[in-house]
């Protein structure tokens, strides 16, 4: 094993710590950790990274459910079109697209430049989410939904997952607050659940079906993640997560401007 493979496999355990040390956000550094550290392309870590920010949701929604904080009917009416919209996205639209989507002169906009590209730019207000403090909101009475902003919203969210292989968080949460009158701290908690099913079925019923699975090493990457989230819960007992954050959420901006740099300017 390589040098850099070890220290993909330390990341991997890294995203774990940060998500129990902060409570979301780590999984975003999934698709540049598995694309840089374990030179896979951009179909393979878009893919693995909706198998590890799934499994990594569904472990913090399930502690959350046991918590009473998940609100289910609320996941599955956002839940149904974002997955409609991953699994689409995935299954049809990613294999189809080719690997130079047009040229300008002399200079090809690949796939890869689009997918990442579009995960650079995403990466900027994920990092605002990280760097702004959640207003808690006051329970107003029964949850409301405006279904067909809920559709149109839950299929956008669904795409944008199934091409940058990111769990969305930051677009779920606000979403579930203004388009169902969620409070914040179910809001939270339910984003977690609908992170969790529309990446894995976008994972199950797309990428597994349309591409060869390196399971080994997906169970192992994904392991070590949940790992890392025991112990960054373990940590969080003794270090200020707010200040952790923020720090993340600069740190989040970094990488955006390192992703752009290497798919616009080095390749």
């Amino acid at each position: 094993m390589e040098v850099i493979e070890i220290f993909g496999y330390v990341c991997a355990l890294a995203i774990g710590i940060s998500l129990g040390l902060i409570g979301g956000g780590g999984s975003i550094l999934a698709v540049p950790v598995l694309a840089y550290l374990f030179s896979v392309n951009e179909k393979v870590a878009t893919a693995y990274s909706l198998f590890i920010v799934g499994t990594s949701a569904l472990f913090g929604g399930l502690k959350q459910h046991f918590k009473g904080l998940v609100d289910w009917r609320t996941a599955i009416v956002f839940g149904i079109p974002a997955i409609i919209g991953v699994t689409i996205i995935r299954h049809y639209v990613i294999p189809a697209l080719p690997e130079v989507l047009f040229i300008v002169s002399d200079f090809n906009f690949t796939r890869r430049m689009a997918m990442f590209g579009l995960f650079a730019v995403l990466m900027i207000p994920a990092a605002f989410s990280m760097l702004g403090e959640r207003k808690e909101k006051e329970k107003s009475g029964d949850i409301q939904y405006n279904y067909p902003l809920i559709l149109v919203e839950g299929l956008i969210i669904g795409a944008v997952t199934g091409i940058i292989g990111a769990g969305g968080g930051f677009l779920i949460i606000p979403a579930l607050v203004i388009l169902a009158n969620v409070e914040m701290k179910v809001a939270v908690a339910t984003s977690l659940i609908i992170i969790a099913f529309k990446s894995l079925l976008g994972f199950f019923l797309g990428d597994a079906l349309n591409m060869e699975i390196d399971w080994q090493f997906l169970v192992i990457f994904t392991s070590l993640s949940l790992a890392g989230i025991f112990i960054g819960t373990y940590l969080g007992n003794f270090v200020n997560g707010k200040k952790l954050k923020k720090g993340f959420g600069y740190f989040i901006f970094v990488m955006a401007i390192f992703i752009f740099y290497m798919e616009f300017f080095i390749k």
